[in-house]
């Protein structure tokens, strides 16, 4: 992923509704506010669970997550092709419902950037549903036909399905993860772009954390890119705005809406804020109202106090456009003096964005950056990056930093089993609560590793750089087999990633994709000495073994006649090449025991585990008590990789079972415990909803697109 943190105009969770606008309901654990943020002195003594070994241990073993969000309600109907499909058959990975209609003039560009997307379905984990809506069923084929749709469309001729969730406009995109819960929804398709399929394909990949579109004035990966230079006039003024005349000043660009009260209280803010700052070195603040109505325009300002600013307009929408100002205000660009973008904040949200916009207001101005970290709560590696530059340049190309899309992507980010490692902070008092409360700490960021607010306000951070105590936490046999830290630690270590800091933009892109590859998990010290050699003590298991189709790996070779391939040897035998295992110089025949997937493929060599008087514990890998997705799915993705097997590590879990075959706990001799029941997809909350649940969100949903478009009330669902 190329994301750094997902916007919360799309993240948007469902607090009593099917969508919501992302607030804390009364009671939930929200993110700390602006008056929580206080300057942070060095010698502040930590709380006693501020340190990094606290933050970074992992939840307790808890199978499910409490949910706020509302369940999909279920629906079926035909497709237009007449077949029978109901949307709790799709539960089991995240889910994108197409609610369109062929006619209206946004269909078009919208279904194309929908088409667009489809093509990361089977890489990314994800479904998508086309619900054509308001239309003859002739009409939608056609359509569906004209714009080569890849994907299954239900017949809702009828509007019946959109009645039942609750919709009101025939362009609506709704987001649905793994266990049935919405995510985001996405309303406003935009028109005045150059391109409005890419536009809208954007604010798509945005919301499902897929690899963003090229976007030249959004910060990326550390680069800061050239802000698009513009002329305009300013409001009640014979002035005329040149950003290229503001060359040595930093600039402060935001586009807003006259009546959008998200953009009230970011004006408010910048205008303490500015205050805040030395005149000689205050940043110019220039705002482009995107209606154009100048009257209006200018009585709103005056009445709210918030006429302190120079304003100009857009009107053909070229400087939108320059921007990519599509998905809704209000839009911030902080420009350093250098004319370069250094951040872009979209939406506003004070609580996470004021005290982090103050301190990157003073780093833009060379004034003193005030360090305001959240006193009760986790405050996010973007306030430590304002300082920190270089190192969190160098975190961004650590798995590290996208480690919860890793969970989104698998279907486990309600998963309280798995959150804990994968994000800052949770289960602590102001960690991680949700992404639509606090997208700010997802992912393994500073503070898991350096404590609450680093040295700042954690002083126990270990001494010398040693982090070994602080990485065991969750770095365990279960979850991270053959975890060393000495080996470990260079690939996240600032120090030792430093020159990524001087690599180009496209260098960069390369670097980070080649991470997250299939590492060797299993020990190689040992000889082979073949799945006989397991028989004696492990009757059951060989049995199992025997009758899967790993037993007869090197026959299907045969049948495809490849049996003399080394490439699909390697992983059709046991121990391919290596010490007593599969030799490519004998015949298949001659070492039939070695000419299937066996024992020791999964398990390791296992010479010193049969050997005599030889200690049994440790000396082969026991897979019962590992993590599935962490653990198996290495060992397993050497060979069900991407190119032999597509889709296999979104489907490791039932394959597993499949072939499960431990009998009893490792080195206990003691049967199988029960482990905790895995989450399952939420088929029956969405069958069970009630059609009342729905018309009562309503409202809500009203609220979550009305934010979507800016604040101003688009459509009425009573």
């Amino acid at each position: 992923m190329l994301r750094l943190v997902p916007s919360k105009l799309l993240a948007i969770a469902v607090l009593g509704a099917l969508i919501a606008c992302g607030d804390a309901a009364p009671g939930d654990a929200a993110a700390p506010a602006e008056r929580d943020a206080a300057p942070a002195e060095p010698s502040q003594a930590a709380a006693p669970d501020s340190s990094p070994h606290r933050a970074a241990k992992p939840a307790e073993k808890r199978a499910i997550r409490p949910r706020n969000e509302r369940p999909l309600p279920n629906f079926s109907g035909q497709t237009l092709d007449g077949k029978p499909l109901g949307v709790s058959s799709l539960l089991g990975k995240r889910l994108l419902i197409y609610f369109f209609n062929p006619e209206v003039p946004a269909a078009p560009d919208a279904t194309r950037a929908v088409v667009a997307v489809s093509k990361f379905r089977g890489k990314h984990n994800f479904e998508i549903l086309g619900v054509a809506t308001g239309s003859s069923r002739e009409t939608a084929q056609a359509f569906a036909q004209k714009h080569a749709i890849d994907f299954s469309v239900l017949d809702d001729s009828s509007a019946a399905i959109a009645q039942r969730i609750g919709l009101r406009q025939p362009m609506t995109i709704l987001g649905v993860d793994a266990d049935g819960y919405v995510t985001f929804g996405i309303q406003h398709f935009t028109t005045h772009a150059p391109d409005p399929e890419q536009a809208i394909e954007g604010q798509i990949r945005e919301a499902l954390r897929l690899p963003p579109l090229a976007a030249p004035t959004q910060p990326l990966l550390g680069s800061r890119p050239p802000a698009p230079p513009f002329a305009v006039d300013v409001l009640d003024s014979e002035e005329r705005f040149e950003l290229a005349a503001q060359r040595g000043k930093p600039v402060i660009l935001i586009f807003f809406l006259h009546t959008c009260p998200h953009c009230h209280e970011t004006l408010a803010f910048l205008r303490g804020a500015l205050d805040e700052i030395p005149a000689d070195k205050r940043p110019a603040l220039i705002g482009i109202e995107i209606t154009g109505r100048t009257e209006a325009v200018r009585r709103e300002l005056k009445a709210r106090k918030l006429d302190f600013f120079r304003v100009a307009f857009d009107d053909d929408h070229s400087i939108q456009n320059q921007y990519g100002v599509f998905a809704g205000v209000p839009d911030t660009f902080f420009i350093d003096a250098q004319g370069r973008i250094a951040a872009r904040v979209k939406g506003w949200d004070a609580q996470r964005d004021a005290p982090l916009a103050r301190m990157r207001i003073a780093k833009l101005s060379g004034a003193p950056v005030p360090m305001l970290l959240r006193k009760t709560g986790y405050s996010g590696s973007d306030a430590c990056g304002v300082c920190h530059e270089m190192e969190q340049e160098t975190w961004l190309f650590t798995q590290h930093a996208h480690a919860f899309d890793t969970l989104v992507k698998h279907g486990a980010a309600a998963n309280a089993e798995c959150i804990g490692c994968h994000v800052v902070g949770y289960s602590e008092p102001g960690g991680f609560a949700s992404s639509a409360q606090t997208p700010e700490l997802e992912n393994v960021g500073c503070e898991s590793c350096h404590g609450r607010g680093g040295p700042h306000l954690s002083p126990g951070v270990p001494a010398g750089g040693d982090y070994s105590v602080t990485c065991a936490a969750c770095h365990t046999p279960e979850h991270s087999l053959g975890f060393e830290y000495a080996s470990f630690h260079p690939k996240i270590s600032h120090v030792a990633n430093a020159h990524i800091a001087k690599l180009s933009l496209e260098e960069r892109e390369a670097l980070l994709e080649s991470l997250g590859g299939i590492r060797e998990v299993l020990p190689t010290g040992a000889e082979h000495v073949g799945s006989e050699a397991c028989r004696a003590c492990h009757a059951s298991e060989y049995e199992t073994w025997a009758a899967s189709p790993h037993a007869r790996a090197v026959a299907t070779l045969a049948e495809a006649g490849k049996s003399g391939d080394a490439d699909c040897l390697a992983c059709h035998t046991t121990g391919f090449g290596r010490p007593g295992g599969f030799s490519k110089d004998l015949a298949a025949d001659a070492q039939s025991d070695l000419a299937r997937v066996g024992c020791e493929s999964c398990h390791g060599p296992g010479a010193d585990h049969v050997a005599p008087d030889a200690p049994k514990a440790g000396t082969i890998v026991s897979l019962g008590d590992k993590c599935d997705s962490c653990v198996i799915l290495q060992i397993c993705g050497s060979c069900h990789d991407d190119v032999n097997d597509p889709g296999f590590e979104f489907e490791v879990l039932e394959k597993i079972e499949l072939q499960r075959h431990g009998t009893i706990e490792p080195a206990q001799g003691k049967p199988k415990h029960e482990g905790a029941q895995r989450l399952e997809p939420n088929r029956e909350s969405a069958q069970q909803l009630d059609p009342l649940d729905v018309a009562l969100a309503s409202g809500a949903i009203c609220s979550a697109f009305d934010r979507l478009g800016g604040g101003a009330a688009t459509w009425n669902p009573r």
